[in-house]
């Protein structure tokens, strides 16, 4: 059974004792039969909501009764998606040059540079026909995540192909793929980083903060990439198509929804749908994920119908990581709009017993389609044995990367640039503008806490509870109340990113300085910490909880709002104790808690003062760094359009902020000088702590 509110239920709460559980334990729910899955609370809350969208958007679809409505849809997909790529540069000279040739019997294979904007190089390999008689069919070809770039030998063999079947085909390197490693470390010789999906989320990462996504630089590189294949005289501009497989196949997708050229397309093991997705591998790297897709009731269908009723195949693999049920689904959904629109003939599904890649029998399949639609001619011809090229024989750089060959622009480049365009005006929004732009939804009546036993110190009293913060999300946390003769004392509450367990000595030391503590693992920290990512250490080294965190950005929700509503509620919980002060209410958030205490803290007049310990020190700093670490979890999008952190910090004067060794975006603190630069508004107090300063020391004069 998975995680929700019957495992939560009240009920069950009640019926929880301090027996039940090792006096001492902190982490109370771990080992409790009721709570087994309590790691999957926030993938199920979030995946929840998703398929809310995904069941609203269903009844949209089967509305759809002509073409009318398919146009209009059609329209609202494009709108939607160029909204989530930020929009595109403008279209400039390509200043393209052929800087090689390699000859085969039938065909030749150019060696091109090109410049999807200016300064910024894309490598490319353009195979052209000898035989045959011109302009010919054209076939532009985007690559997945493959090794190789273009000169993977599946590439190579689907490229050689084409072009001894009559096609022009025009394939080039991907970010952070080839000769076009967008991270380059030339003492490595390589990217800083371990394959090309991470370069692209840690890019995507920055993109995201300014408004973006990385998938725009990849369009548009696909997009300039037509513009050159189109401007070959080679080329009938009539008789276009578009296939790839995998990251490849992700951008078929989403060049054939956008651009009105392409005449047929066929992606390979990309299309299945969300609720497929979500049930086995997860939201996939960012340029993967347009944001808000599942909140703007989108799913994969919606590229098949922005292209419907021109010719459209979906290439699959029955044993695929992208589930064949989900292929399946979105297949018979785009069926039916095929045949409102009287074209049910030009949609087809082909299915091999295969796993992953652009296998023979999809490759057959393509050469088949692609043949019919632009040549208007069956083949049923075998495919030819292509002789391969080396990596190093179709570069299309002196040296292999246009990082040492040619230097110019990277993504990372342009989106500091794009970022200082944008640069926001003004004090950050507050209010319902702050709730919307992290998606913090309050839930209205009191909170419900339940007590799961209590631990007796001589100075202080643990009780450990669970509130509710919203249906189906259950905080654990700690009350620690010294044993002081006032009636009322001033309280705070405390979240580290790392969990309650983790600040034990902190909060017993700040609760013996005479206040109460509640200690929370608000959502996906601590004990409700999700563990089960299947991306692999680098991943997580990185990006941290990615697939929640994604999920949440695709459901038009953020993990700091929703972090920043368990804070919230956490102060409710304060508030109702007869033994709180609810005029002296503070927040002290660490680490990864420290972003979402912050802006909790602005939606929330109670908190009276906030501390800030090894908090990232701004999300300007992400945007300027090459790499970062555990930033992804604190993404919103577009922050950078309306406020950083320490604007967000200064806005809450005259409350005072304590802001303790801010860190870098690698993790490291962020030295004093600079840290002075970011953080000098009257209201804050910027402090460093001793490695053997405890809480109570630090925080003294912050307690009273």
């Amino acid at each position: 059974m998975r995680l929700g509110l019957a495992v939560f239920s009240l009920a069950t709460l009640c019926a929880l004792t301090a027996a039940a559980q090792t006096a001492e334990r902190l982490d109370f729910l771990a080992g409790h039969p009721d709570f087994r899955e309590v790691s999957r609370m926030l993938p199920d809350y979030c995946r929840r909501i998703a398929s809310e969208h995904l069941a609203a958007r269903r009844r949209q679809i089967a509305r759809l009764t002509g073409p009318a409505d398919i146009e209009a849809r059609r329209r609202y997909v494009r709108e939607k998606m160029m909204r989530a790529l930020g929009g595109f540069p403008e279209r400039t000279p390509l200043n393209a040059r052929v800087t090689g040739v390699l000859e085969r019997n039938d065909y030749r294979i150019e060696k091109i540079v090109f410049e999807s904007q200016p300064g910024f190089f894309v490598t490319a390999n353009l195979y052209v026909p000898k035989t045959g008689k011109p302009p010919y069919p054209a076939i532009l070809f985007p690559l997945g995540h493959e090794p190789g770039g273009k000169s993977n030998p599946t590439w190579q063999q689907a490229l050689g192909t084409f072009a001894k079947k009559g096609f022009v085909a025009l394939a080039w390197d991907p970010l952070g793929q080839g000769e076009r490693v967008q991270l380059y470390d030339p003492d490595l010789g390589e990217s800083k980083l371990r394959g090309s999906t991470i370069e692209h989320t840690m890019l995507g990462t920055q993109c995201l903060l300014v408004g973006d996504n990385v998938a725009r630089y990849m369009i548009w590189d696909g997009l300039r990439a037509l513009d050159y294949l189109l401007s070959r005289k080679e080329v009938d501009p009539r008789r276009v198509g578009c296939t790839g497989n995998s990251g490849g196949g992700t951008h078929t997708a989403y060049l054939a929804a956008l651009d009105d050229r392409i005449q047929a397309a066929a992606p390979s093991c990309y299309l299945t749908n969300w609720e497929r997705l979500l049930e086995t591998i997860g939201p996939q790297d960012a340029e993967q994920c347009l944001l808000p897709w599942l909140a703007n009731g989108l799913d994969h269908a919606d590229f098949v119908h922005a292209f419907a009723p021109k010719p459209y195949l979906l290439l699959a693999a029955i044993r695929d990581f992208f589930s064949i049920v989900g292929t399946r689904e979105t297949f018979h959904e785009s069926e039916r709009i095929y045949a409102l629109l009287g074209a049910r003939e030009k949609l087809a599904l082909v299915e091999a017993d295969d796993g992953h890649g652009y296998s023979k029998p999809r490759r057959m399949a393509a050469y088949r389609w692609f043949s019919r639609w632009l040549k208007n001619a069956e083949d049923e011809e075998p495919e030819p044995q292509i002789l391969l090229a080396t990596e190093e024989e179709l570069y299309a750089t002196r040296t292999g990367q246009v990082a040492t060959s040619l230097g110019g622009e990277t993504v990372f480049t342009l989106n500091q640039t794009r970022a200082e365009r944008l640069r926001r005006q003004g004090a950050p929004p507050g209010g319902a503008q702050l709730a919307a732009l992290i998606g913090f939804q309050r839930p209205e009546g009191a909170v419900r806490v339940r007590a799961f036993g209590e631990i007796e110190r001589p100075e202080l009293r643990i009780e450990k509870i669970v509130y509710e913060s919203e249906p189906g999300i259950a905080v654990p946390g700690l009350v620690l109340v010294p044993k002081t003769p006032l009636a009322r004392k001033p309280a705070v509450i405390y979240v580290h990113g790392r969990g309650k367990a983790a600040a034990r000595e902190d909060i017993e030391a700040l609760a013996r300085s005479g206040q109460i503590v509640l200690s929370i693992d608000a959502r996906g920290f601590g004990e409700t910490r999700h563990t089960s990512n299947d991306y692999g250490p680098d991943w997580a080294r990185y990006f941290g909880d990615y697939d929640c965190a994604m999920t949440a950005l695709l459901v038009g929700r953020t993990l700091v709002g929703l972090r920043a509503l368990d804070v919230v509620r956490g102060v409710d919980v304060l508030a109702q104790r007869p033994d709180v002060d609810p005029d002296r209410l503070a927040a002290l958030g660490v680490e990864a808690g420290a972003v979402p205490v912050l802006h909790a803290v602005a939606l929330e007049a109670r908190i009276r003062k906030v501390a800030l310990e090894r908090m990232l020190a701004s999300y300007d700093s992400v945007v300027r760094h090459r790499i970062h670490r555990g930033v992804f979890e604190q993404v919103i999008p577009g922050v950078l359009q309306h406020y950083d952190l320490p604007e967000l910090a200064a806005s809450l004067a005259p409350r005072s902020v304590w802001v303790v060794d801010p860190i870098a975006p690698v993790g490291s603190v962020l030295p004093l000088d600079e840290a002075r630069q970011l953080y000098k508004q009257p209201n804050i107090k910027l402090l460093r702590r001793r490695p053997e300063q405890s809480a109570a020391e630090l925080y003294g004069g912050w307690i009273e």
